[in-house]
């Protein structure tokens, strides 16, 4: 979604109730965040609205990107969030082959996480289509993407085949090298 670099369009301020609704949704969504969200988005902070280009909002504070939203797709963690607070989403593993195909943009495909490197959640802990899930590299510390489930865990264990994750953010795209003035 972000392979080329983006510029900012409009940016306008978010009303508090609006920005009290954002708040009330990232926690719903990202429940272990509930401790850490006075310190993400402030009460009395205020936030900004910058409109990207297809449709993607993107929600700053004091020009620091903070969480981005695809039209009426679910409230996605910008991944400088994700590496403030690495255990508070779902996280998945890619092996050492996905990585190069990961950081270049090209779609998350099952294979690159049910081979020997890759990591998928336990039964009890399973992922439905539509979730936002965090894809960490075998091997390294940071997490290289975040995006929404094509498809829930259990039903890529069982296929081994198909786009997992097709349009997310990942390190090094147009979202990552976004300069907010």
């Amino acid at each position: 979604m972000f392979k080329k670099d983006i510029s900012a369009g409009a940016k306008s301020k978010v009303k508090s109730s609006a920005q009290r609704a954002i708040r009330t949704k990232v926690v719903e969504t990202y429940p272990l965040l509930a401790p850490h969200i006075d310190e993400i988005i402030p009460k009395k902070s205020q936030l900004d609205l910058l409109k990207l280009p297809d449709r993607v909002s993107l929600y700053a504070l004091d020009n620091e990107p903070l969480f981005w939203q695809h039209m009426d797709d679910p409230i996605i963690p910008h991944l400088r969030v994700v590496h403030a607070f690495p255990t508070c989403f779902s996280r998945l593993g890619i092996d050492r082959g996905a990585i190069r195909f990961v950081l270049s943009g090209a779609t998350l495909m099952a294979p690159g996480l049910t081979s020997k490197g890759g990591r998928l959640p336990e039964s009890d802990a399973e992922l439905q289509e539509g979730e936002v899930a965090v894809i960490e590299a075998e091997g390294k510390e940071e997490a290289c993407l975040v995006g929404q489930l094509k498809m829930g865990t259990q039903e890529i264990k069982e296929k081994n085949k198909g786009a997992v994750i097709d349009s997310g953010h990942y390190l090094g795209d147009g979202l990552w090298k976004l300069t907010i003035d």
